[in-house]
């Protein structure tokens, strides 16, 4: 191929895709976030049990949206523990831990609502029928949190480096173990298809 003088230009025209008898013609390229991704019947390691069951795009899409969720539910949690730290500096730790996690709740579950229905389960209308469904779920787990909250708080107290931070570090204990439990009750309750 001969040297390009300066200022000249190659004129290359990019090859047609390669079409293939009796498979349909596509532009598409799933993604592992698509919902054509299918479950791997050979998955190993971690999470081999999902992947094997469930669609890696959208399992892939609740758990970005979970991160994101559960950093924004602690958010929430936190500036209610200063707030209610700040106003009520008389209270024990657990009891702040309680008020702060219900007052955070329902601005919460409507972000975790508004994620999960329009990016991870990605289903349309019905839009009240499934955010008391979603509050539903997170219903049921709030007595849990009602008592793993305190119970976490007074454990980390016991621990004197851990003091300051106790209420916070047990949000995140309460957080880990109700993620773990959502997805499946919004996946066949919830958002049911």
């Amino acid at each position: 191929m001969p040297a390009l003088a300066s200022g000249a230009r190659a004129h290359i025209r990019p090859s047609p895709p390669v079409r293939i008898e009796g498979v349909p013609a596509t532009d598409h390229h799933p993604s592992l976030l698509d919902d054509e991704t299918p479950p791997d019947p050979k998955a190993h390691g971690p999470f081999a049990a999902l992947r094997r069951v469930l669609p890696s795009g959208e399992v892939i899409r609740f758990l970005i949206v979970g991160v994101s969720n559960t950093l924004t539910s602690l958010a929430l949690y936190s500036g209610f523990v200063i707030l209610f730290g700040y106003l009520f500096p008389h209270r024990g730790k657990p009891l702040i831990a309680d008020i702060a996690s219900i007052c955070s709740k329902p601005i919460a579950i409507t972000v975790a609502f508004l994620c999960y229905k329009h990016f991870v389960f990605r289903t349309h209308g019905n839009y009240l029928k499934e955010l008391l469904r979603c509050f539903a779920v997170y219903g049921v787990s709030t007595p849990a949190e009602l008592l793993i909250l305190p119970a976490a708080t007074s454990i980390f107290l016991h621990i004197a480096l851990l003091r300051v931070y106790a209420p916070f570090l047990a949000g995140g204990v309460n957080a880990v173990l109700i993620a773990s439990y959502s997805y499946f009750a919004h996946k066949k309750f919830s958002f049911k298809r």
